[in-house]
């Protein structure tokens, strides 16, 4: 399992890291759109679990979504004068909303799956909320005005490294000192201690970001990398929520050694319309 997960890592990194630098913007969301898809497939599997026919029904609505944000919100009227469109504005702070949601029912799980663990059309909403938001984030990041050579892609690549960054200091530290756990029933590998580990290190990369960004404070720089970095882990947690009611640990096989696309990006999923939204109020 380990040497597939590493050789799987291996080949992903390199060509995320080409996506994100090399695909010019229509490219990159076309790109970004067809993960979003793929993702959503599998979310269909949360929603009814072994129906195959939801996880096509469900992929296709996502993507007729996901085709609808391109058409209305096309590339040349993303940014007027720096200022972000409304429609993508509004997703982006329904998917910051929906977070503070999710965190409630991560909270109180399994009391909170009463509400909605019978529900299809709640985890139908659920699922839009998760994937959606953070479409547009990524866009909205490569995107993002007055960068050096119109490069926002180093925005992208920032969050991924808060996200890395939560992901393996929680790791570490949880598996050297790890006592507390942090939410049991959802999740009772995680700890207290962990959590900790992974905000230390989004805190050194905040400060190292408030180094590097011209107009970033270190107070925002630490806010952004901290509050980026707490996202991420509510939507791990959030992901393992879901996957726990539905009975499944995988949400696909599409990557061997690490399971679905789902497993692989929910942090991302979270973490990604966060930042873009801290970053777009702190106005740089």
């Amino acid at each position: 399992m380990l040497k597939q997960r590493v050789l799987t890592a291996l080949i992903l990194l390199p060509v995320a890291l080409a996506g994100i630098f090399l695909l010019p913007l229509p490219g990159f969301t076309l790109a970004v759109g067809a993960i979003i898809v793929l993702a959503a497939r599998e979310w269909g599997a949360l929603i009814r679990p072994q129906d195959g026919f939801i996880k096509i029904a469900y992929a296709g609505a996502v993507a007729a979504l996901v085709a609808a944000l391109i058409v209305l919100v096309p590339e040349d009227l993303l940014w007027s004068e720096q200022r972000l469109h409304p429609l993508a504005h509004g997703v982006l702070l329904a998917g910051a909303l929906w977070w503070l949601v999710g965190l409630a029912l991560v909270l109180s799980y399994p009391r909170s799956a009463r509400m909605w663990s019978r529900s299809a059309g709640l985890k139908s909403l659920f699922g839009q909320l998760t994937l959606l938001p953070c479409f547009v984030a990524l866009v909205v990041l490569k995107s993002w005005p007055g960068m050096a050579n119109d490069n926002g892609a180093w925005l992208v690549l920032a969050v991924l490294l808060l996200v890395w960054g939560a992901d393996t200091g929680a790791y570490f530290v949880g598996k050297a000192v790890g006592k507390n756990k942090l939410i049991p029933r959802v999740s009772p590998g995680k700890t207290r201690e962990g959590l900790l580990g992974g905000m230390a290190v989004c805190a050194l990369l905040g400060v190292l970001g408030a180094y590097l960004v011209p107009g970033l404070s270190l107070v925002e720089a630490l806010a952004l990398a901290l509050i980026t970095g707490l996202a991420s882990a509510l939507g791990d947690l959030t992901e393992s929520m879901f996957k726990r009611a539905a009975n499944i640990k995988d949400s696909g096989r599409l990557l061997p050694g690490h399971g679905g696309i789902l497993d692989r990006i929910d942090s991302v999923t979270a973490a990604m319309p966060v930042f873009a939204l801290l970053y777009l109020y702190f106005g740089i």
